[in-house]
């Protein structure tokens, strides 16, 4: 373990179906292993084409918003002209640049600096591949 920069990678299944996965309580297993009370930033990155991550509330309906928001703006249809995977697969690969494959969150003492009702989680409209990984980074 680096005193300034740990880095590990999480493995997410996020099955046949659109989600929002919440990823906070991962991202807090990893602060106490490597953060140590220490102030410093945490990073998740995804490296798909077709995932994002997201700080919202969830459990209230708004991650379920969220997807809904996504069909308005990105219907599954045969609009796209990338046009591999099921119908309407395009609209995965513009996911990124609405709903970023990245974060950096302030860590103060060893802890996630969220809002009260702020989770950290990801964005998955691809129900071709259910298999994803997160990499967290904390930089202290």
């Amino acid at each position: 373990m680096s005193d300034v920069f740990t880095t590990r990678v999480l493995r997410v299944t996020t099955g046949s179906t659109e989600t929002v996965h919440d990823l906070t309580r991962d991202c807090e297993a990893f602060l106490s292993e490597v953060a140590a009370g220490r102030d410093g930033l945490l990073n998740l990155f995804v490296p798909h084409a077709t995932a994002g991550v997201a700080v919202l509330e969830t459990g209230a309906g708004s991650d379920d918003d969220l997807l809904a928001a996504l069909h308005t703006l990105l219907p599954a249809d045969d609009r796209w002209q990338h046009r591999h995977g099921s119908p309407g697969h395009g609209r995965d690969h513009v996911l990124p640049a609405l709903v970023p494959p990245h974060a950096t969150l302030p860590v103060v003492g060893g802890r996630l600096e969220l809002g009260t009702w702020q989770s950290v989680c990801l964005v998955d409209t691809n129900v071709d591949n259910p298999d994803r990984k997160v990499r967290l980074s904390f930089l202290g």
